[in-house]
């Protein structure tokens, strides 16, 4: 696909693709850079671990037929390349470059995602799990799947949004804005996790909003994966700043809560205008910002829960400190967007323990966010 044109065909293109056992004992988080540490028989061993189930659609695959989650399975239909041009490039990632394009049979706008070499098997997952949501509120939508001819590099086609960049808009919103847009994620989170899909990558980057039409699109599902019960998952998924503390202490039975996680984080960097509201300089760091914010005797009933254990090096690098009130974060600058209401709907996103944070479902429900009052 290039910038040159493309002969046209006369007959537009129909769009074809849219619409365990208990675990070992105890889990010990190491240092990236450090090998596991000897046994030691003389350290009491914890019981073995039970396992952490969503609270919420939690056999919504086990339901389904193999067919809906089995995405290796997949038989890709390919769209015709010369069908699109490109037009400019508008982002890249450690997966894609992404282009805007233009359809050249219908003259409209479009999104060329461009793949890099990866598996076949994340491919399909994306695109298995994009049919899946085709349609589902603010949920970007997949028009056509094509490859190159020679190099057979697949590509991605979407839909426009014009959207302005986050560190731009986020600084301009009101407290109705914040309240809307968040709304309108949580329509996107709730139908993709009722569909048993966990995201896995929430953050500003991820939401497109197109603020003169007051429309978002949740994009980017290359990390997204269907969710079973009992199942143990890779930790290395979603961006740092965004990372759930799960990922961070190598608890690889999450679930959708995961989302509601980078969701609460989103919305904490909107309120306070601290972006990110999380600012580890690694995955180590990471987890102590987060322990400053939310205390490391939190942090440990958390662990103890779920029968953890922190690598003694990260457990010292992690130190120990008091939880810290929310309304240490308001200021001159933000104090018109936090409201008891806010800071009540913040409490109940950002928590260690993942089977107690508030699911999409749930932070709907309870009103703070609902624009429409």
């Amino acid at each position: 696909m290039n910038e040159k044109s493309r002969s046209r065909s006369s007959v537009p293109r129909r769009v074809r693709n849219c619409c365990s056992s208990p675990k070992p004992s105890p889990k010990t988080i190491h240092l990236a850079s450090e090998t596991a540490p000897a046994s030691r028989s003389s350290r009491p061993q914890p019981p073995p671990v039970s396992m952490s189930k969503a609270r919420v659609y939690t056999d919504v695959n086990v339901l389904r037929p193999k067919e809906y989650w089995d995405y290796e399975a997949l038989t890709v239909q390919w769209g015709d390349q010369d069908d699109y041009e490109v037009v400019r490039k508008v982002g890249r990632g450690k997966y894609s470059e992404v282009f805007e394009g233009i359809n050249t049979n219908s003259s409209e706008r479009c999104v060329i995602k461009i793949l890099k070499p990866v598996k076949k098997k994340k491919i399909k997952r994306e695109i298995k799990i994009l049919q899946n949501l085709c349609g589902g509120p603010n949920i970007i939508k997949l028009l056509d799947i094509v490859r190159d001819q020679h190099s057979k590099t697949p590509s991605l086609i979407f839909e426009y949004v014009n959207s302005t960049d986050f560190k731009i808009l986020y600084p301009t919103l009101t407290d109705y804005d914040i309240r809307y847009y968040i709304y309108e994620l949580l329509k996107a989170l709730d139908y993709c996790h009722s569909q048993g899909i966990m995201h896995r990558d929430v953050k500003p980057h991820n939401v497109m909003i197109d603020h003169d039409l007051r429309k978002l699109r949740l994009i980017d599902w290359g990390l997204a994966e269907f969710y079973h019960p009992g199942k143990e998952y890779n930790v290395r998924v979603a961006s740092r700043y965004f990372k759930g503390p799960e990922l961070l202490v190598d608890l690889q039975d999450y679930d959708y809560s995961l989302d509601m996680w980078s969701l609460g984080c989103m919305f904490a960097g909107m309120i306070f205008r601290k972006e990110p509201f999380f600012y580890g300089h690694d995955n180590h760091d990471q987890l102590v910002k987060i322990a400053k914010v939310l205390g490391t005797d939190e942090l440990n009933a958390y662990l103890n829960k779920y029968r953890l254990e922190l690598d003694p090096q990260l457990d010292a690098l992690v130190g120990r400190h008091s939880r810290k009130p929310w309304s240490k974060f308001i200021n001159s600058d933000n104090q018109h967007l936090v409201s008891p209401e806010a800071i009540d709907f913040l409490d109940k996103l950002l928590r260690y323990d993942h089977q107690d944070r508030l699911t999409a479902r749930e932070a709907m429900e309870l009103g703070w966010d609902d624009s429409d009052e």
